[in-house]
């Protein structure tokens, strides 16, 4: 197991079950395992925060398994700069609430279809945090508020 930080596992930030089950390659290259570093160190401080565990349901997607899932190539997620999370006792509204207020520097949350949380860091680390809170659902995108 490669510890990405002092909670997270490259493991866990590339686990995917649609890969497993269509025997697709998820595998990051070296700057996307770079950018999944900066994305485990985000979602420490956001585990700090909340004083709770962090359940991840998808990190880093490969393109192939970015396809498959319907996303875009331009979706964070393919360059290892996004999380979806769950974290238990907390609806997704609590945490992206609790982010917001404890001044964690995202790039993105969204509070997605009530489910879960998309966190982001920039996609270089040379970039700031635009701390833009979204919210998407069956009504589309807008703003979170």
């Amino acid at each position: 197991r490669m510890n990405l930080s002092p909670n997270f596992t490259l493991e866990e930030l590339t686990a995917s079950e649609v890969a497993q089950r269509k025997g697709l390659d998820n595998t990051p290259n070296a700057t996307e395992t770079a950018n999944l570093v900066r994305t485990a160190e985000l979602l420490e401080q956001v585990r700090s925060l909340l004083n709770k565990p962090i359940l991840v349901n998808s990190a880093f997607r490969s393109k192939p398994v970015n396809d498959s899932v319907g996303s875009k190539d331009t979706s964070q997620h393919r360059i290892g700069c996004a999380a979806d999370i769950r974290v238990p006792g907390l609806t997704p509204k609590q945490v992206v609430q609790a982010c917001i207020d404890g001044g964690i520097p995202f790039d993105q949350i969204i509070e997605e279809f009530g489910s879960w949380t998309h966190i982001s860091v920039p996609n270089t680390k040379e970039q700031q945090p635009r701390r833009q809170a979204l919210i998407i659902d069956k009504n589309g995108t807008r703003p979170y508020n």
